[in-house]
């Protein structure tokens, strides 16, 4: 098993009641819009969860959507990538060429999440996730 797998995906949206339209019609996804306490983010459940909201299945990932942004970089699909540290994490893709765009930020019930830029400036973020009890 590989180290540091992918475990979510985002992409901007405009208009959250046609994006969750689409997404829940298209592929049968469950869409979740939360409020402003969460940034107006829709989550996309694309794979059956636990108790945690983890993925039951291997292999698979959910995914969400953020309002689209004014400032240029910020309007790309990205990934979230797991790590176990987040400070190594962001001293590693540091020293790899990446740039760190956001501070971690907590993200309530799941864990710590920052933004960083790869090498080609793509956006990218990290994910360290609250143990499981």
């Amino acid at each position: 098993m590989s180290k540091n797998p992918v475990v979510h995906f985002e992409m901007p949206y405009t208009d959250a009641d046609r994006l969750a339209k689409f997404y829940q019609d298209a592929f049968g996804w469950q869409m979740n819009k939360t409020g402003a306490e969460m940034g107006g983010y829709v989550t996309a459940y694309t794979a059956e969860t636990d108790e945690n909201r983890m993925v039951k299945t291997p292999g698979t990932i959910n995914g969400g959507f953020f309002p689209k942004k004014d400032e240029a970089g910020q309007n790309m699909p990205s990934v979230v990538i797991s790590v176990e540290d987040m400070a190594a994490a962001m001293k590693a893709l540091e020293a790899a060429g990446g740039k760190v765009v956001s501070q971690p930020q907590e993200i309530p019930g799941i864990g710590m999440w920052a933004v960083f830029n790869d090498s080609e400036g793509n956006r990218v973020s990290i994910l360290q996730a609250h143990p499981r009890q």
